[in-house]
């Protein structure tokens, strides 16, 4: 070191040394320290958020998939891997795609149009073309479906009629889609306490997501140079966040959470925040397990770091802002459980916040909101062009062209539903969730819930090792229940939404009788069983899982 030292002092040695290489030689030495400089930057900061054990069980993860996924390919193995997913492939069509000959198939143009009467007909016959099993009215769902009543579906049919051929894209033609779009993006901001602020409708939570990633993205390389952007997600955060960091190219490190609270993991957070980080997440509810994150704490270093906050209420969307207001905020047993936590934008810190509409919203499928604290972050979510040859080309978010009788449904329904409305609809669902929660904890000892859900969704796990949680789910499947499958640990969950209020005896009857056929019987050939076995299975099986999962896609476009 000391010789190192010594060399460096001396400008004499360190001229001569230049002087007898050629600028080529010394462009190249140069690239070579910049490259290990950089490239050694990033492994600190990598290891800096994973934290070293984990970073050593990444790296013997992957080398230990890449030989396994090296075994696979030898052509005698490679056969009987192909063969059991040619038989997974047969299995996942039967389930999703009619057969018979009685089922018609229309793959080409009818040669003339077809009357109202035949099509209406052919969609009943096309409903029932899969079984009772698929008639999603029997209420037997774990979200799916956000029903606000048959009145509510007429009032927003009426207004899709009404407005079919609206689109956003042209408000000089279509004034009252731009008007109520506005609208509702003011009521929201409104419910989550920023009544200054702004934000757009998206199609979705994941469009909301990608595009609050998209915003900040380009917010940090305007506003501080980031060019090599990076973000902090709770492990239990939704998978749009990994979706859009792949489609944004922002590097994601995925926080672990307390295994009690379910809360991300606040120290970790914080070591893992560094010069390139643009993000942090936290979620209000969580999907897999139905809790909140510390949204106060994130946004103290948020605040300190100058980073933006993203609040996920997606699924907390038009239950989590009337639990104060419906006497449900401070939880059962002086707090103890299920006590709400300050989430929306009154907590410093907090930048953005996602709401979908079309959950507890009760508006149809395929909208939702993203707000932000000031217009000004929102301009980065913007995509302008003033170079195309077919003009100006602006639009607010991932489409150009929007149905506006979305818009107008959702205008509709919040219209219809009204305060009284979502507050009377979150009193009643949270009830049933917590209704559900207090009868595992107290009266199914194989079961535990996991964390404490302040809202409308129960996540349970097995505490009897003679009890396997996934083959709870599958006898509850045998019992006509479409339950959520979770892992990291292994559960089952339920999001109660209004069609939940009716059955929740029968949920809770089935639960019980579920779990003693599990404990008793297990087959161990259910769906949650054999997928979620699989994907523990070793080293490859989130691969095969993968292509599991690539196989139902495939089938959804089977016609």
């Amino acid at each position: 070191m000391s010789s190192i030292k010594l060399v460096l002092q001396d400008s004499a040695i360190v001229r001569d040394f230049l002087r007898t290489r050629t600028p080529f030689e010394t462009a190249k030495t140069a690239l070579f320290f910049y490259f290990v400089i950089t490239q050694s930057l990033k492994l600190c900061r990598h290891v800096q958020a994973r934290g070293i054990s984990d970073s050593l069980r990444d790296s013997w993860t992957w080398t230990y998939r890449q030989v396994l996924l090296l075994a696979l390919k030898v052509p005698s193995v490679q056969k009987e891997v192909q063969q059991q997913m040619d038989k997974a492939r047969l299995d996942i069509e039967g389930k999703l795609v009619p057969q018979g000959v009685d089922v018609s198939r229309h793959l080409v143009l009818p040669d003339e149009g077809k009357t109202v009467g035949w099509i209406l007909a052919e969609m009943e016959k096309m409903d029932g073309e899969l079984g009772p099993h698929a008639d999603w009215k029997h209420g037997k769902l774990s979200g799916a479906v956000y029903h606000g009543g048959e009145d509510l579906s007429r009032v927003i049919v009426a207004a899709f009629e009404r407005y079919t051929v609206s689109n956003p894209l042209h408000p000089d033609v279509f004034p009252a889609i731009r008007k109520m779009e506005a609208e509702i993006v003011s009521m929201c901001l409104r419910m989550y306490n920023n009544p200054d602020g702004a934000g757009t409708m998206t199609s979705g939570g994941t469009e909301s997501i990608v595009m609050a990633i998209k915003t900040y993205r380009d917010w940090a390389r305007e506003v501080k140079g980031i060019t090599e952007p990076e973000m902090i997600v709770p492990a239990t955060a939704h998978a749009a966040f990994d979706k859009g960091a792949a489609y944004m190219k922002v590097k994601l490190h995925l926080i672990p959470v307390d295994p009690i609270t379910r809360k991300v993991n606040i120290k970790r957070v914080r070591r893992a925040i560094n010069r390139n980080t643009i993000l942090l997440v936290g979620s209000a509810v969580n999907f897999p397990d139905g809790n909140q994150d510390d949204i106060v704490v994130l946004g103290e270093l948020a605040a300190k770091h100058n980073i933006g906050l993203h609040v996920d209420c997606c699924l907390g969307s038009f239950i989590m802002p009337f639990l104060e207001k419906a006497g449900l905020s401070d939880g059962e047993d002086g707090g103890a459980r299920y006590k709400l936590s300050p989430f929306d934008f009154r907590v410093r810190g907090v930048t953005s916040i996602s709401c979908d509409t079309h959950k507890y919203g009760f508006a149809p499928k395929g909208s939702s909101v993203i707000m932000y604290r000031d217009a000004a972050l929102r301009r980065h979510q913007y995509y302008i062009t003033p170079y195309w040859t077919g003009g100006v080309y602006a639009s607010p978010s991932l489409s150009g062209s929007r149905p506006g009788a979305l818009i107008a449904g959702t205008w509709a329904a919040m219209q219809y539903m009204g305060s009284d409305g979502y507050l009377k609809s979150c009193r009643e669902i949270v009830s049933c969730a917590r209704t559900i929660a207090n009868t595992i904890t107290n009266t199914i000892p194989e079961l535990y819930v996991l964390g404490s859900p302040p809202a409308s969704v129960v996540a349970f796990g097995s505490k009897s090792p003679e009890v396997n949680v996934h083959e709870v789910g599958d006898v509850m499947s045998k019992r006509g229940w479409h339950l959520n499958a979770l892992s990291g640990p292994d559960a089952v969950h339920i999001a109660c939404t209004r069609l939940t209020l009716p059955l929740v005896d029968t949920f809770i009857t089935d639960l019980r009788d579920s779990v003693q056929e599990a404990k008793s019987a297990p087959s161990g050939k259910g769906t949650m069983v054999m997928l979620y076995g699989l994907g523990k299975s070793s080293a490859v099986g989130p691969e095969m899982v993968s292509e599991l999962a690539t196989m139902f896609l495939d089938t959804l476009y089977k016609a």
